[in-house]
């Protein structure tokens, strides 16, 4: 029995601009409003409007909160200050990553946590079944909150005209109470985009109001509504891994390249922690594959599930790939074998339906801002 989609806060107002909508993750989602292309370099070069409702913030408070968090994490979440945020991951009694994250440190013994919302349930799940033993509560929080984001280069401009919080003294991944438009908000300097940004979670009942007084703000600097086709080609050029093709059960963080989350320095135990030493061991003598970029000489885009090849032979996978506007060619990250992922390396290719396009193996990012 299939169920309809979720529809998030700002759902009438996607669909009166136009919005060509999409179910992801079981919700109703805009896709894009007009051109793609055009909303990727306007968060590039001016400003975007993102609806990000469908994240999942799950929040723990209480006086074991950071413990419970310690052990059900990654990461060391109790060298987290007050008004900062950490990316981490969740990971598999094996070290399987169940999901990237990042959690905000709201207060004392607050903290939310905001999953993929392809993900959220399953979070939700292990972090209420790993917080048991402490003293701690964890809630569902999906249904309190809206989140919007402004990303791109005019977006401190657009926020500063909207709120007295002290955006200048915001550092990345820090996050703020304040008002936005009148509307009380968490404020955090995070994104997905590989631009300077913010999002903005607000109760739902206030998404429409702050996203028309966005809107209006933004309307003399080039701020366009943003859809989730060009979030995903933005981070991709800004090579940030997505779950499910990046990151999955199968890979450990130090087989994505990011064993830098897992902390094993901190106190007490945490799941997956004997499977992840071995993992940091294995990929310190011999890594099997590395996450690379790649960017093609043809026209021809690659795609998730693509074989990469060096003479005849299958060497990697593609784990994500699209046409990048900022580059104006094909890009694609994909998992290769070590001897073949130093960037430069000649020979490699993309089986694209059985033609083995030419590929350059590069260095990821493939674009980073300048500051």
């Amino acid at each position: 029995m299939s169920t309809a989609p979720r529809l998030t806060a700002l759902d009438a107002l996607h669909r009166s601009l136009g919005a060509t909508m999409t179910d992801f993750a079981g919700w109703d989602m805009p896709l894009r409003y007009a051109s793609e292309r055009d909303e990727h370099n306007a968060v590039r070069t001016k400003a975007g409007l993102f609806d990000l409702s469908h994240m999942g913030e799950i929040t723990l408070t209480g006086p074991e909160a950071v413990k419970a968090l310690d052990y059900a994490l990654v990461g060391n979440i109790s060298t987290v200050g007050v008004g900062r945020a950490r990316y981490t991951h969740i990971c598999q009694e094996d070290g399987g990553i169940v999901d990237d994250l990042i959690v905000y440190r709201l207060g004392e013994t607050e903290y939310m946590v905001v999953a993929n919302a392809s993900n959220a349930q399953v979070v939700l799940d292990a972090l209420t079944e790993r917080a048991a033993g402490f003293d701690t509560e964890v809630r569902d929080d999906r249904d309190a909150y809206a989140l919007l984001a402004v990303q791109g280069p005019e977006s401190p401009g657009i926020l500063a005209s909207l709120t007295d919080a002290d955006l200048d003294g915001l550092k990345y991944y820090a996050g703020l109470p304040g008002t936005v438009a009148g509307v009380p908000a968490l404020i955090a300097r995070t994104g997905y985009t590989g631009e300077d940004g913010f999002e903005l979670f607000v109760a739902p009942e206030h998404a429409v109001e702050l996203w028309q007084a966005l809107t209006k703000a933004g309307e003399g600097v080039g701020l366009v509504p943003a859809g989730l086709s060009c979030r995903d080609t933005l981070r991709l050029e800004a090579g940030m891994p997505l779950y499910g093709h990046e990151l999955t059960t199968a890979l450990t963080p130090f087989d994505a390249g990011l064993g830098r989350v897992v902390k094993f320095e901190k106190e007490g135990d945490f799941v997956g922690r004997a499977a992840l030493e071995a993992a940091a061991e294995r990929a310190a003598t011999a890594p099997p594959r590395k996450l690379v970029g790649l960017i093609a000489e043809g026209r021809r885009v690659p795609r998730a599930g693509f074989p990469v090849v060096a003479d005849g032979q299958v060497i990697g996978e593609v784990t994500s790939g699209a046409p990048s506007p900022t580059l104006g060619k094909p890009i694609a990250m994909a998992y290769v074998d070590a001897a073949h992922a130093a960037p430069g390396t000649s020979g490699v290719g993309v089986d694209i339906r059985g033609t083995h396009e030419p590929y350059e193996v590069v260095a990821l990012p493939f674009y980073k801002r300048q500051k």
